[in-house]
């Protein structure tokens, strides 16, 4: 897979939305950024606080988006998410090596069939993913079997049951280059920026992103 030959986001294309309990776009090829977090990752009154907000702006901001107007959502909203997940809430349970070997080999399954993997990174409480989506599989079923098959095999190694992940998970189509080289490096430096050990997160980039600076 070359960087040319990547789909970013065609504001003229066919365009799927789905919705859960966030909206969802999809355009068949596409390249993604993806987050999906723990359960517990978030405190409930800064949840609370952050959905009330979210949903008072945005019913005054519909989509499509300007870039001006996704940069602000951006910074009002996913910059609160970002720095609460990075201050490390919750059990954190993919701190833990062999629970986050699980997430590791649920990503790589079906990876060149289903989905092709840019680059990734498992922290102790939330995932980023950049993937594309081949055609045929929607964005949202690939999510979905991620997570049951991952929250299946961590909850069973632990000898628990219950909710493991959040109910839903945050996506935004890559919109250009320039979008995309960022989404590497937000991926390469989280670690850094949250002051992990080399022993409390998992990395991984394909050789397509590796000449990205």
């Amino acid at each position: 897979m070359d960087i040319c030959e990547l789909r970013f986001f065609n504001p003229f294309g066919e365009t799927e939305v789905t919705a859960n309990r966030l909206p969802h776009w999809q355009q068949e090829g596409a390249v993604y950024f993806l987050t999906f977090r723990l359960a517990d990752a978030i405190p409930k009154h800064l949840l609370d606080q952050w959905s009330a907000e979210r949903e008072a702006w945005l019913a005054h901001h519909p989509k499509p988006w300007s870039a001006e107007v996704e940069s602000e959502y951006h910074s009002r909203f996913s910059g609160a998410m970002e720095r609460w997940l990075d201050a490390g809430h919750g059990s954190c349970t993919l701190r833990q090596p062999e629970c986050r070997a699980h997430v590791e080999e649920t990503l790589q399954h079906f990876d060149d069939i289903r989905f092709r993997q840019v680059a990734w990174v498992i922290m102790p409480n939330h995932v980023h993913v950049l993937s594309v989506m081949n055609g045929g599989y929607s964005l949202e079923k690939v999510v979905q079997t991620w997570k049951r098959r991952s929250a299946r095999d961590i909850n069973r190694a632990l000898g628990r049951t219950g909710t493991f992940w959040q109910k839903d998970y945050f996506d935004r189509l890559v919109r250009d280059p320039e979008h995309f080289a960022n989404c590497v490096r937000y991926i390469r430096r989280n670690p850094v920026k949250a002051k992990l050990r080399d022993d409390e997160y998992t990395f991984y980039e394909s050789d397509t992103v590796k000449e990205i600076p």
